[in-house]
């Protein structure tokens, strides 16, 4: 069994219109969400082995809290694919990972994030799936398990949605 977490990045700030996408900060909101985030990570004891982020300034940003919610034993790596690239380039990523690793954390953009989760979540939480169709906001937190025990096994529609998690769920 494989569990994924996908974790869109906390709110970015706009403040800086001549920033580049990628140079983006998180806003104050974005800040507070990431710790309420961390936090819940921690409260429930969720530990992927490796985590993959986007190389963006507000990823990295969500990243830094989550790190230090998880512990220095987490592999993590920065990783340049996962910016810009589509759902179906987040799944090819996935499905390339050694089976030796159990679980993984992306954390990255929407519309991809949203994409990719509905798109794996064949089965779970109807009420979860739900909320989460409606809306992946900033910071959300969406968790997946596929019953195979290959990554390459991770398939459309063949994971089962555990959880779906907003900071607002937390408040």
């Amino acid at each position: 069994m494989k569990t994924i977490y996908l974790l869109r990045h906390a709110k970015s700030s706009w403040d800086d219109p001549g920033l580049a996408d990628i140079d983006r900060p998180l806003a104050g909101r974005g800040k507070l969400a990431r710790e309420t985030m961390a936090g819940y990570l921690a409260e429930k004891k969720l530990r992927p082995a490796l985590i993959l982020c986007s190389p963006a300034k507000r990823a990295r940003s969500t990243l830094k809290a989550v790190r230090a919610a998880l512990g220095p034993e987490v592999a993590i790596e920065i990783d340049a694919g996962l910016y810009g690239t589509n759902a179906d380039g987040l799944l090819r990523r996935i499905r390339g990972l050694d089976d030796e690793t159990p679980s993984v954390m992306l954390i990255g953009h929407n519309p991809e994030m949203e994409e990719l989760a509905l798109g794996l979540a064949g089965a779970g939480d109807a009420e979860a799936r739900a909320r989460m169709a409606a809306k992946f906001p900033t910071a959300a937190l969406a968790v997946l398990r596929s019953p195979s025990d290959h990554w390459r096994g991770v398939t459309a529609n063949g994971c089962r949605l555990e959880a779906f998690v907003r900071p607002r769920d937390l408040n």
